[in-house]
């Protein structure tokens, strides 16, 4: 389902089937967020959902509107400034830029350390694929969505002890980054993104190692694997 989603959102020119293919992927990763039965997973299970059905709303009424004004439901040809607007924020919504970002910190916190590998990589390349798409239309709002996230990704790291918090909001800052540097440099911003996904994938991988999951755990899992820790 997970794979399926985000094929049919990449493979798409039509706005319906781009958001037929983030809807499939949200219904995906919901059992693989609750399969816990833990009501801390329960709860970041049911932030996660209405975050994101509020998005895909968003952006279907955006997609509509469009074709209401314009005519056209392909996603190359985004002429009109309204529903171009109201999609960028409702994507913004979906990959946790800032100031749309505070569900993703308390989701991440409630997942498991692979589940949170999946929400923090997977999951956001079918909402960053549109964008790509649709930038060249925004520059002003991009600018502000990405400073915005670069600075709160920035301090809101600064003061946390769990590390998958810390994880969320690095996540918010280099997707700050890379919306800012979109409208200048397609090519950098997608080699941003590669980077990113190779990180977090080797940072998520070296705690579920190590089993921490806040920094105290970190602090003392040099006597176990030294050499994982110098990395």
């Amino acid at each position: 389902g997970l794979g399926l989603g985000t094929t049919i959102t990449f493979a798409s020119s039509h706005w319906l089937l781009a958001w037929m293919g983030l809807e499939m992927n949200t219904l995906a990763i919901i059992p693989i967020m609750a399969h816990l039965h833990h009501p801390r997973a329960v709860e970041a299970t049911t932030k996660y959902f209405l975050t994101q059905a509020t998005a895909a709303a968003m952006l279907l009424f955006a997609s509509t509107t469009n074709a209401w004004l314009t005519g056209q439901w392909d996603i190359q040809q985004m002429t009109h400034p309204l529903p171009v607007t109201m999609i960028t924020l409702a994507l913004a919504l979906k990959i946790g830029l800032a100031p749309v970002h505070s569900w993703l910190p308390e989701v991440l916190q409630g997942l498991d350390l692979t589940t949170g590998l999946i929400l923090s990589t997977w999951q956001k390349l079918a909402p960053f694929a549109l964008l790509l798409q649709i930038y060249p239309a925004n520059s002003t709002l991009l600018i502000i969505l990405g400073l915005l996230s670069t600075l709160v990704g920035g301090w809101g790291g600064l003061n946390q002890t769990q590390l998958r918090k810390i994880l969320a909001y690095s996540s918010i800052a280099h997707l700050g980054w890379m919306i800012l540097i979109l409208q200048f440099s397609p090519s950098l911003t997608l080699l941003a993104l590669l980077t990113y996904l190779v990180m977090t994938f080797s940072t998520f991988l070296v705690f579920k190692l190590n089993k921490s999951t806040n920094i105290n755990t970190l602090a003392i899992s040099w006597a176990k694997m030294p050499a994982l820790t110098s990395l």
